[in-house]
Formats: structure tokens, sequence, C-alpha cells
């Protein structure tokens, strides 16, 4: 047996926007994989702000509906990350597709609310983390066409079961296709978690010193993609567009 065969701890967000700095979490779910079967826990949070038309029309969540049906952000803040601190601190792998940007807001909505980070918690940085944009950068880095959640899904052949950006089903997904990422390329779960950690931190860094040497060719403004990974330390540096 190695790590693909759990347990294996998946996590996504769907936010009211793409900047994991400013933004909120509007919905999130969490999906446990392991000998045991499957278990799923969704929270829909009313992030106290309003919900823009555009991030509305992604997830399916107005502002109406989260405010007469979410819970207290600091109540469901505190129940996601007590299940995420107990997988880190279980070196249960966090799963979660451009991991990033779900993990730097989950730390971002925790300060926000005065309420103590994962990482305060666990006393070092957030590890193992597994993601399967960043695998897949690193396996087929010159592979041409987007790599969106979608796009994955269907150049692995996983079958989506439900509507995209729905967290629950995004995790879904994502879990399936770390599973056929491991099929196809074996290297990875011949890798110990810390060591396939790190490797994913390198690669990440490499793809996006790659991408911002691409921008400047390009002429294009901007800071371009954090180098940092799995959490975007600088709001200036990070890739605020979430891929799903």
């Amino acid at each position: 047996m190695t790590w693909i065969d759990g347990p294996l701890l998946g996590f996504d967000t769907e936010t009211t926007g793409v900047n994991p700095f400013r933004d909120r979490i509007v919905t999130a779910a969490l999906v446990g994989r392991g000998k045991h079967g499957t278990e799923e826990r969704t929270w829909l949070i009313n992030p106290g702000v309003e919900i823009p038309e555009q991030a509305a029309a992604i997830h399916g969540i107005s502002t109406e509906h989260a405010r007469g049906h979410g819970m207290d952000p600091r109540v469901a803040l505190r129940e996601i990350s007590n299940e995420l601190t107990a997988a880190f601190s279980r070196n249960i792998p966090v799963v979660a597709y451009n991991a990033a940007f779900d993990l730097t807001i989950i730390e971002r909505e925790l300060e926000r609310h005065r309420l103590p980070t994962i990482g305060e918690r666990l006393g070092r940085p957030l590890a193992p983390v597994l993601d399967p944009l960043v695998i897949d950068r690193g396996v087929d880095r010159y592979r041409k066409g987007k790599r969106k959640l979608v796009d994955l899904c269907g150049h692995y052949g996983v079958q989506e079961s439900g509507a995209l950006h729905t967290a629950d089903v995004d995790v879904a997904a994502t879990l399936d296709v770390l599973a056929a990422q491991a099929q196809v390329h074996p290297q990875i779960i011949e890798r110990s978690l810390v060591e396939l950690h790190g490797w994913q931190s390198a690669k990440h860094r490499e793809w996006a010193a790659g991408f911002n040497e691409w921008r400047a060719r390009q002429g294009l403004d901007g800071p371009g993609a954090g180098l940092e990974w799995p959490l975007h330390t600088v709001e200036e540096g990070s890739p605020t567009a979430k891929t799903a």
C-alpha cells in the first residue's frame, strides 16, 4: 500500500471572488477517503459581505441565500480548521486543486475573524499537501491546452459526477484526478509524502518562474505568479485566479 490508498482529505472552497487575501468563503467541502469508504462535510457560510453577481453565477449562491441560510463564519471556520489541523497533525494529505488558493483563503479568513490559523495551531508549515494541478504541471509541463479542473478530468478520463464549481463535486473530481494521475504517472506514488510535497513546491516555483518570464517577454504588466506553494505569502505576488 502507498499513500494513494488513503486516508486522504479533499478540500475545496467557493468564494466571493478570486483574491485569496481579500475575498470570503461562501461554501466549503471536506471529503475524506480511505479504507473505510468516503465521508463528506459541507458548509454554507454567510460571508458578511455582498456576493458579486459574477461569483454567484459560478457557484450558484446569492447574497440573499447566504444571509438566510448560511452559518456564522466564525463557527464554520473553526469547524473547517479543526478538520484540516487534525489531518495535518496525523500526516494525512490534504488534497486540493490549486491548493494555494484554498489554503491561503482559509488562513486569511481565520486571521480576519481573529481565530488561530492552521499554521499557528500546527506550529509548522502546512504539510503534506497534494495538488493535482501542480502535479500535472510537474509531470507534463509542455502539454498544450488549459489545465482547469474540467480539463484535467477530460485528460485523465475522469467522469464528472455533477456540476463543477460546487465545492463537494469539485473535491470528488479532484480526488479522482489524483487517483488517475497515480495510475498514469506511477513515479509520483514512489515518492514519500515528504518528498512529494517538496517536489511539488519546487515544480510550482519552476512553473511560476517560467510563467513570469513569458509575461515579461510579452510586455505584460503586473506581478505575475507567486513563487511560494502551498501558501501565497504576499498578495502582490500571488496568482489570484482560481483554476477550477
